[in-house]
């Protein structure tokens, strides 16, 4: 697509997420645009808040489970960005007044003690790669109004990035077997969703080898203490209204985080 058009949306997409207002699907008005299109998008921004004094802090990849690819109405996964100013500690408060319509993920997160570059990286690689794994929430907020979302609209939002907040264990890869652990999310004292983790395209770290393979036609790849979440085995939930979170994946520990404040929109679960 022209280059006006892609740093239109850019800054459209950039207004809503700094003043909290989410605009219309991407995809509505322009129904020619491609994934490569959204990822240009993306970056733009990227390299905006890089310019602004942001730290890339690592990627996400979104829609790796079959739920999520349900709920969202899309087929494939996607990737993007973590800075370092989304990132949070266990047990720490969100203000969710700070986001738009957000909701809530439990995953294990990578951190990677070597750089990792595709193409033909594998499972193995990704294994040896990995410093330790940390269980975290994602909170994925969408700029786009009521989440409808196709899948050009979501790359170019950045994959819905948001916040990551870390559980306070760390093990190695090698200590869990990471394609059979129960998850769960909790909100308020109740369980709300369950899972395992080979519902993260069989094994998480498959979610890193589509990733690390697919950017390499960009002639990137990831970096030593790049933090690499794979996506989620269960569905995300809304956090609208509610108090306080707990996620537990078996072996991993688990993660709290409370919430205060009010989003500017309050979404329904689906």
């Amino acid at each position: 697509m022209q280059a006006a058009f892609l740093q239109q949306a850019a800054d459209e997409l950039y207004a809503a997420e700094r003043d909290r207002r989410p605009i219309e699907p991407l995809t509505d008005r322009a129904s020619g645009m491609t994934v490569t299109d959204a990822y240009r998008i993306q970056q733009i921004n990227i390299d905006r808040r890089l310019r602004a004094g942001g730290r890339i802090a690592g990627h996400k990849i979104g829609l790796t489970a079959r739920a999520m690819q349900q709920k969202f109405g899309v087929s494939e996964p996607d990737y993007g960005h973590l800075l370092d100013d989304m990132v949070l500690d266990d047990g720490a408060s969100l203000d969710v007044g700070e986001l738009i319509a957000p909701q809530i993920e439990v995953e294990p997160a990578f951190v990677l003690g070597s750089d990792l570059t595709g193409p033909g990286v594998s499972v193995a690689d990704v294994l040896a790669a990995t410093d330790h794994l940390r269980i975290c929430f994602e909170i994925i907020d969408s700029r786009i109004i009521g989440w409808r979302i196709r899948l050009q609209d979501t790359v170019a939002d950045n994959g819905s990035s948001a916040r990551v907040v870390f559980g306070p264990a760390r093990l190695r890869p090698t200590a869990l077997a990471l394609d059979a652990l129960p998850t769960t999310l909790e909100i308020d004292g109740r369980l709300v969703e369950s899972g395992n983790t080979r519902d993260v395209l069989g094994h998480p770290a498959n979610g890193i080898v589509w990733l690390v393979n697919t950017i390499a036609a960009y002639g990137v790849g990831l970096k030593a203490g790049h933090i690499v979440l794979p996506g989620t085995p269960i569905r995300s939930h809304r956090i609208a209204g509610h108090r306080e979170a707990c996620g537990r994946i078996e072996g991993l520990g688990e993660v709290r985080l409370t919430l205060t404040g009010r989003p500017a929109v309050t979404a329904p679960d689906s």
